[in-house]
């Protein structure tokens, strides 16, 4: 468990320091974002061109052992991948990744809590937003829970509700341990309830407030 913990530390802070790079306004940043949203639902791995942005400078203890894509790998392949997607469309100055950074510590929006702010926006859609978000957080395999994501990521992007990449990064890590992986679910969960139910209740007190 103390391995997993201090491993989740580098995953985090290497998924931000490739996020940073990726925000950077070069060409080599754009070209390597329209290369990550190719390899959405793809295996680490099967695209040689990402190496470069998710292997280069990965601590060693990261790194797989046998034939198969490592927890570690897998959880910032699928994270960066979907950040490429997040980001399309938008200028470096309105990042799509808020939240952690190593100096800081401070975290934004998980993937429960920004779907509550997509519903708390989009009331009339809830059902469908809610059956979307049940979709992913209930896949298996990576490759389902990105094709999922897909979706749930473009309604964030249409509506500028950033991510944590970082800590989704880590959430993913321990979404694949069988013993950690309802916890992940329940705190997502217990995150889009709350988002959604704050939002209501200060939409009630500003019609309260409205009433003469």
């Amino acid at each position: 468990m103390g391995k997993q913990k201090n491993d989740t530390y580098l995953i985090r802070r290497f998924t931000r320091r490739k996020i940073d790079l990726l925000l950077e306004e070069n060409s080599w940043s754009r070209g390597m974002l329209a290369k990550l949203r190719r390899g959405i639902g793809k295996k680490p791995g099967e695209l040689p061109e990402l190496y470069e942005i998710f292997l280069e400078g990965m601590p060693e203890r990261l790194y797989g052992r046998g034939s198969e894509p490592s927890y570690s790998e897998w959880a910032i392949y699928t994270a960066l991948t979907l950040f490429a997607l997040h980001q399309q469309g938008k200028s470096r100055d309105r990042p799509m990744s808020i939240g952690w950074s190593p100096e800081s510590e401070d975290e934004g929006n998980s993937l429960g809590r920004a779907t509550g702010l997509l519903v708390s926006r989009s009331k009339d859609r809830e059902p469908a937003i809610k059956r979307r978000f049940d979709a992913v957080v209930t896949a298996i395999e990576f490759t389902e829970f990105a094709y999922h994501a897909r979706g749930m990521i473009q309604l964030l992007k249409r509506e500028d509700i950033p991510l944590d990449y970082p800590r989704l990064a880590e959430d993913l890590f321990w979404y694949q341990f069988e013993e950690h992986r309802n916890r992940v679910r329940l705190r997502w969960g217990e995150d889009y309830y709350r988002a959604s139910q704050q939002n209501a209740e200060i939409d009630s007190e500003e019609e309260q407030n409205e009433k003469p």
